[in-house]
């Protein structure tokens, strides 16, 4: 008996309690993140055991991926860096550098706002969006 994993059902339970920003910034990930971390008072920091491989054309690329947690509730912060050597870890979104997830508790409408908002007041940021998950062709690039 052979069991299959259901790729689609993991995605669903994963991005179940997500929200998803797009940015566009023409800044280093490091640079960004000590801009969000000196801004928003967040401790943003590069998480190895969590970073995203993916195998193209006979290479490896690494995407890292920056995690905060707040320090009261559930909710935690992933960025990942959507580029990597000319390849993306979300092809559908070329123009996008990061992608901001939100997960573990539940982010209101206002919060998401006041976030972009003060994304957007970061010198290098050129664009900061929301992400539907239904959007994305390739979610389980992001899931770890």
């Amino acid at each position: 008996m052979k069991l299959k994993i259901d790729n689609d059902a993991l995605a669903d339970e994963f991005f179940s309690d997500c929200r998803i920003l797009g940015i566009v910034a023409s800044v280093k990930d490091y640079q960004f993140c000590w801009h969000l971390n000196q801004l928003l008072r967040y401790d943003f920091r590069v998480n190895h055991d969590i970073e995203i491989l993916l195998t193209r054309k006979k290479r490896q690329y690494y995407f890292s991926i920056y995690e905060y947690s707040e320090p009261r509730g559930s909710l935690k912060h992933f960025l990942y860096n959507n580029q990597f050597e000319g390849e993306y870890l979300l092809p559908e979104f070329r123009h996008l550098d990061f992608l901001w997830l939100l997960k573990g508790d539940t982010t209101g409408e206002e919060e998401i706002q006041i976030l972009q908002q003060s994304i957007k007041s970061i010198p290098t940021v050129q664009l900061v969006m929301e992400l539907q998950a239904d959007m994305i062709k390739n979610k389980g690039h992001l899931i770890f």
